[in-house]
């Protein structure tokens, strides 16, 4: 019972961190219909500067700076907008199959840095005793992780709430415009590249906070958190969860995640036992095939946005 539980609170606290990269995901295309291919690079951007922040010094590394947490997740968050900024600059008068191709190559390279840059980063070996602020709370491992999952669960409350406002907005119905008819917008006064640059930074912050909660929730970082099949999830949890919707956006990071354990958990059980060296071939696999199934039969997905209008841009 005790085993359940602590595997329960584990998968709660990893789908409510991918929801609030999810949602970041939903500001940049479902509110604004930018095509971002490089998710896992700012997710590993905040990351990284999250550990670097806040773990404890260490000689053979620049950085560890074991500063609080608190200070940490503002870093991170600081360090995703910049690299977002530098890029949207870059990129998003590119069109969209052109930008999907930039953001995709710059989240490679970001993996290539963390990579080779071993006084930093740590390279292959990482970066460990990562500080949670639950952590050491109590004598009782599942309570310490009850007490962080509380904490990333009032992060996501404020995080949709304050998505909610902004979509709900003057500037947020600015963007569904700029979805819908870029022209047309355009032709309203509104300047396309600053709310698309203003959507990009928002969204990828969203996605460095996400990296940062995860690494302090592990304790560790390193390069093979960050490969590109998590940008494939997160893609999938926003289209099977309703593209442009909020709720759907965490919705969705539930299931697929709940399907992902799953479908990985069922595989440990193969026999013979050289067919379990497949399993994330078969979750990429299922995964997929639950993706255009979506696509074919629900394309707003499991609870997608009721209107997209942009009448009321103006």
């Amino acid at each position: 019972m005790i085993g359940l539980l602590s595997y329960l609170v584990f998968f709660t606290s990893v789908a409510l961190i991918l929801a609030v990269v999810v949602l970041g995901l939903n500001l940049q295309w479902g509110a604004t219909g930018l095509f971002n291919a490089g998710i896992v690079g700012f997710y590993a951007i905040g990351a990284y500067a999250f550990a670097i922040l806040t773990a404890p010094p260490r000689p053979e590394l620049i950085g560890n700076f074991g500063l609080p947490w608190l200070a940490g997740l503002a870093g991170a968050m600081v360090a995703s907008a910049l690299a977002a900024l530098v890029i949207g600059l870059a990129t998003l008068k590119l069109r969209d199959d052109y930008l999907a191709i930039a953001t995709f190559g710059i989240a490679s390279t970001i993996q290539l840095l963390a990579l080779n840059a071993d006084p930093l980063t740590g390279g292959a070996m990482g970066i460990a005793s990562i500080p949670n602020p639950a952590r050491g709370l109590t004598g009782s491992p599942i309570i310490n992780n009850l007490c962080y999952l509380a904490l990333v669960l009032a992060i996501v409350a404020l995080v949709y709430a304050g998505l909610q406002r902004l979509v709900e907005s003057p500037w947020g119905r600015v963007l569904k415009a700029i979805r819908e008819d870029e022209i047309a917008a355009q032709t309203l006064g509104k300047n396309i590249s600053l709310f698309r640059l203003q959507a990009f930074v928002l969204g990828s912050m969203l996605m460095g906070l996400g990296g940062a909660l995860y690494v302090g929730f592990v304790g560790f970082i390193s390069p093979s958190d960050f490969m590109p099949i998590l940008t494939f999830q997160i893609w999938t949890m926003l289209i099977i969860g309703g593209s442009g919707n909020n709720k759907g956006a965490i919705l969705g990071a539930i299931v697929v995640w709940a399907l992902w354990t799953l479908i990985g958990a069922a595989t440990s059980l193969l026999v013979p036992a050289q067919y379990q060296a497949y399993g994330g071939a078969l979750q990429s696999l299922v995964i997929g095939l639950i993706l255009v199934l979506t696509l074919l039969l629900r394309p707003r997905g499991l609870i997608g946005e009721r209107s997209t209008t942009s009448r009321h841009a103006a």
